[in-house]
């Protein structure tokens, strides 16, 4: 734009100047004026010359003036073309550090990402090192506390060394006592061998009469079995936590149980009482007393009995656990009906597989028959009738009705649901 205005600048001074030297001129001309001695025409030649020339002095003058880049063309030029050669110079050398900088720029890009994978490699590494030191922390304490165990076990067993040697001392002054009444007893021997014979006679006559009395029980138990091995003849729950008194107190009450249940059974004979090996009852008292918990205890046959003899049993223990809560599902099953599936092998095999839920979860099963869930006739024949107008698919669910523990019995509620 600074440009445009110098251009109509130098127009309108030319032209001012170009009018003014006319005039002037003409009026040189006209009065026929010499300067210097000249002819007119002379003169007025010069006044034209000297007009063109102030014409161009003036205009680069006012331009000068006005204009800072027509005052640096005109007297700069030089300082101007050493300044842009400087300038390119400078141009080139940041061109040339821009390139460089760019490189240096892509190398540490390149280094920053390789730094930043480092770092993802590191924290992976400390994290795996971090783990490293609490699983290392949890060794050292299990050891530690092992040590401590270590340390107090051969304390005891520092004092367990010293007793020891001081009973093999009394040990081998025992020992001395033992070889006089060894010698003593071998004496003893040869009179011993010779009753040793004759014993040896009475055995064998006593082993005939055995096998006699055996076998004859044998015969009477074949023809007159009441009882079969294995069969519960009573249980119940023997609370835990109490001393061997009550404990024993709560186990033949439940013998006198078993003992009236027979009496019930077959008649009131009372012969048939229940008779309990006491080595056997005294190592049941004393589970029971040291688990410090309630057990089931059944009293089952031993063997096969006959009417009228006291009955051998065994006392069995189990621990009294919760298996079904009220209401608990027991099992859903879907079967399909048919020719093959006929509704009494359907509910046979669904309350076989109830039964071995059971026994898994700690039901104690009857040890003759296997069975531990028991319904009642009209629902047993509700179900039955059920099954029987039922079509297709059918869904079986058994649930709990009571809150049912190891000793049972499982009562049952089945319902059928058409698919």
């Amino acid at each position: 734009m600074d440009g445009i205005y110098l251009i109509l600048v130098m127009i309108v001074t030319g032209g001012a100047i170009a009018f003014i030297g006319d005039k002037l001129g003409t009026k040189i001309g006209k009065k026929r004026l010499s300067i210097f001695g000249l002819r007119p025409r002379h003169t007025s030649m010069i006044v034209t010359v000297v007009t063109g020339c102030l014409i161009t002095g003036l205009s680069i003058g006012f331009m000068a003036l006005i204009s800072q880049n027509v005052r640096t063309a005109l007297f700069g030029m030089d300082e101007l073309r050493a300044t842009m050669d400087a300038t390119l110079a400078e141009l080139d050398e940041a061109t040339e550090n821009l390139l460089l900088a760019q490189e240096e720029f892509e190398k540490a890009n390149t280094n920053l990402r390789e730094s930043k994978e480092e770092i993802v490699a590191l924290k992976s590494e400390q994290e795996e090192l971090r783990a490293e030191r609490e699983r290392l922390k949890e060794g050292n304490d299990r050891l530690e506390a092992t040590n401590s165990e270590l340390s107090a076990q051969n304390e005891n067993l520092s004092g367990t060394n010293a007793t020891l040697e001081a009973d093999n001392k009394k040990l081998g002054e025992f020992n001395v006592t033992l070889t006089a009444d060894n010698e003593r007893l071998s004496s003893n021997n040869e009179k011993l061998s010779s009753d040793n014979e004759k014993l040896t006679a009475d055995n064998s006559e006593l082993e005939e009469r055995n096998k006699h009395l055996r076998d004859g029980i044998i015969a009477i138990r074949e023809g007159d079995i009441t009882l079969r091995a294995g069969e519960v003849l009573a249980g119940g729950v023997i609370k835990g936590g109490r001393n061997a008194e009550e404990i024993a107190e709560d186990i033949n009450e439940l013998a006198r149980q078993a003992t009236q249940n027979l009496i019930q059974r077959f008649g009131g004979d009372e012969d048939n009482s229940v008779w309990i090996y006491q080595p056997e009852l005294q190592r049941v008292i004393g589970e029971i007393e040291s688990g410090g918990r309630d057990m089931v205890l059944r009293i089952t046959a031993a063997g096969n009995m006959v009417r009228g003899e006291p009955v051998r049993s065994r006392l069995e223990i189990y621990p009294n656990n919760l298996v079904f809560k009220k209401g608990e599902v027991i099992l859903t099953k879907t079967y399909e009906l048919g020719e093959e599936n006929q509704p009494e092998i359907i509910l046979q095999d669904f309350l076989s597989d109830i039964n071995g839920i059971a026994v898994a979860k700690g039901s104690l099963a009857d040890p003759l028959t296997g069975s531990v869930g028991s319904m009642d006739g009209t629902q047993l024949y509700e179900i039955i009738d059920s099954l029987m107008t039922a079509k297709g698919k059918i869904l079986l669910k058994a649930t709990a009705r009571d809150e049912t523990t190891s000793l049972g019995p499982l009562r049952l509620n089945i319902k059928l649901e058409q698919k």
